[in-house]
């Protein structure tokens, strides 16, 4: 029985069909379009990794089977060339990011070829050509017009030695993963996307994938988050400051006794300034700030340290509130300080390890009732007293909490406005001129692209 050639057979194949152009995408008339798009590689590497066609070879089925099945199908590959990855490859290897991108493409696109997939080589685009990125820098134009992007100061992942910020994904146990120094979070200008003005959108249209699974759907829920709350204003003793919190559970607020401000809250330096506490919160803001979101909120100890400052409770006439500051705290949830009471676990956590005093309108210490659940009835929480929580009587509390000026309604989502840029060289630059007299200014259209300078 002869052994069967495969490095022979595909070889002879692989130009039969691009003598044919059998992979071209056609367009005929009265056939249905099929789009088929991979994830575009990194090429920052010196060759493919096998996740890459781990990927592409489910793609490719799908595109021949669509093919075969009458459709004009639309299967295109390209290169994500920008970015940090293909910079810290340039760097590492001491050569201009754009020959890196070169070289590594052609590799990358041999490696591609010899697998033999039904790509339309024709379609074939880099995200470092200036005429695709054109297009990028046209988009954000547009939503620059109509306020979509917008510069803002945002706390993002800093390495002090590559002064560069970095994703989530170049950590590794807070350091970062090319040159291991402790990263930072630290505001930074930076150009960010209002992608929360369509998170009531997203949800809504949820409605409009019947085939999706419920449960990424839930998934889907969880990370836009959206939480109906109220926005309670506290003066703070001996000072002109107020202080704003939220909270997603109006029904308990009778039952808070204190105050954690997440540690990049602004407050934090007015509140410790020539005070006793002042170099104690520093260095315990500093080091909490060398960690991650998620290294601060994965369910380990929660850390906190007392401001020294407390404000007065709008519920609980003359109840001073002690002002801490806290790990789990997070500036990009609700407004970034938190009123913590006896029903929720990790406040409880919190203040039996500092000794703070709380406080209950439901059950007792000995009964734990999570305000998570909004049930029971209400006992020492003013004119609710003897009430059992339902959503009529959570409106009814919020009513009440607007007409006395003690709290006012506000929505808030998990999801965040999308940083868009980073500090570093291999990037589309952002079609923006920054003037003395007029400011921001966008460069007219038809002067696109802003090509990246040869350095």
């Amino acid at each position: 029985m002869k052994k069967y050639d495969h490095k022979k057979v595909e070889s002879r194949w692989q130009k039969e069909w691009n003598k044919k152009k059998l992979y071209k995408t056609s367009e005929t008339k009265g056939k249905e379009s099929c789009y088929v798009l991979d994830m575009f590689p990194y090429p920052s590497g010196d060759g493919l990794h096998v996740g890459h066609p781990k990927g592409y070879i489910a793609t490719d089925i799908y595109s021949r089977f669509k093919k075969m099945s009458g459709y004009n199908v639309l299967h295109p590959m390209g290169w994500d060339a920008f970015g940090l990855p293909a910079e810290n490859y340039a760097i590492k290897n001491k050569v201009h990011p754009e020959v890196a991108v070169k070289k590594n493409i052609k590799r990358f696109k041999e490696q591609l070829s010899k697998i033999g997939f039904n790509y339309d080589w024709e379609r074939e685009i880099s995200t470092t050509d200036p005429e695709y990125y054109r297009w990028t820098q046209w988009i954000f134009l547009q939503m620059y017009k109509n306020g979509l992007a917008y510069e803002s100061n945002e706390p993002i992942n800093w390495c002090p030695s590559c002064k560069t910020g970095l994703a989530n994904e170049d950590l590794e146990d807070g350091k970062c993963e090319r040159c291991g120094s402790v990263v930072e979070q630290k505001p930074i200008r930076q150009w960010v996307l209002k992608i929360t003005d369509y998170a009531d959108r997203m949800l809504e249209d949820l409605s409009l994938l019947p085939k999706w699974p419920e449960s990424i759907k839930e998934s889907q829920k969880n990370w836009i988050g959206k939480k109906e709350g109220i926005v309670v204003t506290h003066k703070i003793l001996d000072s002109d400051l107020t202080v704003e919190t939220f909270s997603a559970y109006p029904a308990w607020m009778f039952a808070d006794t204190y105050i954690v401000l997440a540690p990049e809250h602004p407050l934090v330096d007015k509140l410790i300034k020539n005070n006793p506490e002042e170099p104690s919160v520093k260095k315990f803001v500093e080091d909490i700030l060398k960690k991650s979101t998620l290294e601060r909120t994965d369910g380990k100890e929660k850390l906190g340290i007392f401001t020294g400052r407390h404000a007065l409770d709008p519920y609980n006439t003359g109840r001073k509130m002690p002002i801490w500051v806290g790990n789990f705290a997070l500036m990009d949830f609700g407004t970034g300080a938190i009123r913590c009471s006896g029903h929720d676990e990790r406040d409880v956590a919190f203040a039996n390890k500092y000794n703070i005093p709380l406080k209950y309108v439901v059950g007792d210490e000995t009964k734990f009732v999570n305000a998570h659940d909004n049930e029971g009835e209400l006992f020492d929480s003013g004119p609710f007293t003897g009430r059992k929580i339902s959503p009529n009587l959570i409106t009814e509390m919020i009513d009440w909490m607007e007409e006395n000026k003690i709290a006012k309604r506000k929505t808030t989502y998990k999801l965040r406005d999308w940083v868009f840029s980073r500090q570093r060289y291999w990037g589309e630059p952002i079609p923006l001129i920054h003037c003395e007299r007029c400011r921001v200014v966008s460069v007219p259209e038809k002067d696109l692209p802003v090509v990246l300078p040869k350095v």
